[in-house]
């Protein structure tokens, strides 16, 4: 068992407080990713989970087992750097064989171990190379297999993929998926990019400033936000907000947006009635509304800006009232900057947010 318990944990640099009273549970071969922006914590977080940088308050536990004081080498986990981290002086196999010398294991488990490793990153036809005469992915490659070969129930990763090209990066996803579901190491992966969060990711930690703001799978964390910063930080592009005003309609609770009313769905209603009179801010995705282009009942007009052709879809950025939104059409549909066109907002799409708290309501 390889669980990993964090429990009110703090870091600070001087006055700065980076990581403000953390608690996380990451089960027994689980895939967790810590997503935020440069600066949440995320990598802080990471550091004193493997013992590089101790934590000021709080208490760390792996394999039910208390390292929150042990040094690094004492915990029982590999880790992966950004920066690849291997000697220029030796070649791929003495690359990979580093920590199991240091282990003073025999030579024919560092051959085995080695091997295995290099296979399972394809990069066993390279272990004579040296990394001046390698890529940067083949690179990468040789990281993860070094931190594979120690065989670790704990695998703790600090944005490896960062360095590497879009579709290099696409390439190493998938690879390091299937690899880390082969092996069943308990792993923890520190990213800034959604895309990689929501395809790898059993479930995200979303950060920011120093705390975590959601926990939860891929799935739910996009469609279901905790608040307004996390809808507008995970999708491409991200969620659209428009502010708008609740009112009494004919016995109905609507928001109304401008000239237009959109109306809330049966579970919502009680929730939004409480802030009848007040402002509300509507949250939707751009691929969560219909978009027409001729006039339609309970449709919203608006004008086109622009138009991204993108192949699988295209993107228009359209503005009504004001507000100025991303829409996501199918590609077959046919428009042009300065067309007007209808929107329509299906009302179980739309994530309402306190606009003070910035807190989203949900039915209970």
């Amino acid at each position: 068992m390889s669980e990993i318990r964090i429990e009110n944990v703090t870091k600070r640099f001087g006055k700065f407080l980076a990581v403000n009273d953390i608690s996380l549970t990451v089960a027994d071969r689980e895939f967790m990713v810590l997503l935020g922006p440069s600066g949440c914590g995320k990598t802080t977080l990471l550091r004193a989970i493997a013992g590089l940088g101790m934590a000021d308050e709080g208490r760390i536990s792996i394999g039910g087992r208390d390292v929150t004081y042990l040094p690094a080498r004492e915990r029982g986990i590999s880790m992966v750097f950004q920066s690849y981290a291997i000697f220029p002086h030796m070649n791929v196999f003495d690359n990979i064989a580093f920590g199991l010398k240091m282990q003073k294991l025999d030579k024919a488990e560092i051959e085995n171990r080695v091997r295995r490793a290099a296979g399972l990153l394809h990069i066993e036809g390279m272990l004579d190379r040296f990394p001046s005469k390698m890529s940067g992915g083949q690179r990468q490659r040789v990281a993860v297999a070094r931190a594979i070969a120690m065989q670790s129930q704990v695998l703790l990763m600090d944005e490896p993929l960062s360095n590497l090209d879009a579709l290099l990066r696409l390439e190493m996803r998938a690879e390091l998926k299937r690899l880390l579901a082969e092996l069943g190491a308990t792993t923890i992966y520190v990213t800034h990019d959604q895309i990689e969060a929501m395809s790898m990711g059993d479930r995200i930690a979303v950060m920011r400033d120093g705390i975590i703001e959601q926990v939860d799978f891929p799935t739910t964390v996009y469609d279901h936000p905790a608040n307004q910063f996390i809808g507008g930080f995970i999708g491409t592009p991200p969620m659209n907000f428009l502010t708008g005003q609740v009112q009494r309609q004919g016995g109905r609770t609507v928001v109304r947006i401008g000239d237009f009313s959109l109306t809330c769905s049966p579970a919502m209603a009680p929730i939004l009635s409480a802030y009848d009179g007040k402002p509300i801010l509507a949250g939707i995705r751009a691929e969560n509304m219909e978009t027409r282009a001729s006039p339609a009942e309970d449709a919203l007009r608006a004008t086109v800006l622009v138009v991204e052709p993108l192949g699988s879809q295209n993107l228009l950025t359209v503005a009504f009232g004001g507000h100025r939104i991303k829409v996501s059409t199918h590609p077959s549909f046919q428009t042009h900057a300065d067309a007007e066109v209808w929107l329509r907002f299906p009302t179980d799409n739309i994530r309402w947010i306190d606009p003070e708290t910035k807190r989203a309501l949900y039915p209970k």
